[in-house]
């Protein structure tokens, strides 16, 4: 597997005879992994497939402020080098590719090589304010020889599985039902900040997160997880969230209890995986009981997962 950014020094002449999957993969869901596996099944003996993508979330440019995605452009990316195709060939996305027309955004982006086979969701769209129309790309695909296969949206329940459907699971606490629409867990990537310290007076020391408000999709509570930091995979229990109790203090809005991990994790990345939730945020009356219930939740983690 190869990962390419087709700037100006890019071959194109890749995508000839190749069997392409286009889209930008938010999440890399159920719905995208069958994309995917349509584009490798029709792969021909010497051609590849090809996942394209951009390199940054559209949205980020044309609705910055109600952005709320699942994986970070970073990991996006690193999911779909690991999806099973044989390339990932990525967009730049910016002002001069957002600015063209439909048809001068396919001449531009396979300029050297046509592609055999190229597959698309139903409610594809590209080009200059999304003009461009499944139709529209196979009317392209007629005229220069690319087949192109437009797909129903995967379901599941009777419901089409998209990105906005998952985002709404997630901040509704529905983290199970999330993760099986996503097939794989939901993760969240951070560094650990330094945070108030009273956890580890109160017996269970947390690693505190500061997670910016495009990658906050997660309905704010407490969830079984695991942790990952530095290769190691540990039982956690998370608070998503400012809690109640700390809002006039707090410095975190995510904080990880990472079980039988013995060591400072401040400034280290972390990579946290979400299992399970386990109740809502709350206000508690005395610190006594707000260290019987967080005692409470890491027994069931350490029970459970």
């Amino acid at each position: 597997m190869a990962l390419y950014k087709a700037d100006d020094a890019f071959d194109r002449s890749i995508f000839a005879g190749s069997s392409c999957a286009f889209g930008v993969f938010d999440g890399l869901h159920t719905g995208h992994q069958y994309l995917l596996g349509q584009a490798a099944k029709t792969a021909c003996a010497d051609g590849r497939s090809i996942a394209i993508t951009f390199d940054i979330d559209p949205d980020e440019v044309f609705h910055p402020d109600r952005l709320k995605k699942l994986m970070r452009n970073a990991d996006r990316l690193d999911a779909l080098c690991s999806s099973g195709v044989d390339d990932v060939v990525v967009l730049p996305f910016g002002p001069e590719l957002s600015s063209l027309a439909p048809e001068e955004f396919l001449a531009t982006a396979f300029s050297e090589g046509v592609p055999a086979h190229m597959h698309v969701g139903e409610n594809f769209r590209f080009g200059a304010k999304a003009a461009g129309t499944v139709q529209d790309l196979q009317a392209w695909g007629q005229r220069v020889g690319c087949q192109v296969h437009s797909h129903h949206l995967v379901s599941a329940d009777g419901v089409p599985i998209t990105a906005t459907r998952i985002r709404m699971l997630l901040l509704e606490c529905k983290i199970a039902e999330a993760n099986r629409l996503l097939g794989h867990r939901y993760v969240l990537r951070e560094t650990v900040r330094r945070g108030r310290g009273e956890g580890t007076g109160f017996g269970f020391a947390t690693a505190n997160l500061q997670v910016q408000p495009h990658d906050r999709v997660l309905g704010e509570g407490v969830y079984a997880a695991y942790a990952v930091v530095s290769g190691t995979r540990c039982k956690a229990a998370v608070s998503v969230g400012v809690s109640p109790t700390f809002e006039a203090t707090s410095t975190a809005n995510m904080e990880v209890h990472v079980l039988d991990f013995d060591g400072d994790l401040v400034d280290r990345p972390i990579r946290v995986e979400f299992v399970e939730h386990l109740r809502p945020m709350r206000k508690f009356d005395s610190t006594e009981e707000l260290i019987s219930t967080v005692m409470g939740d890491i027994q069931w983690v350490r029970d459970n997962l």
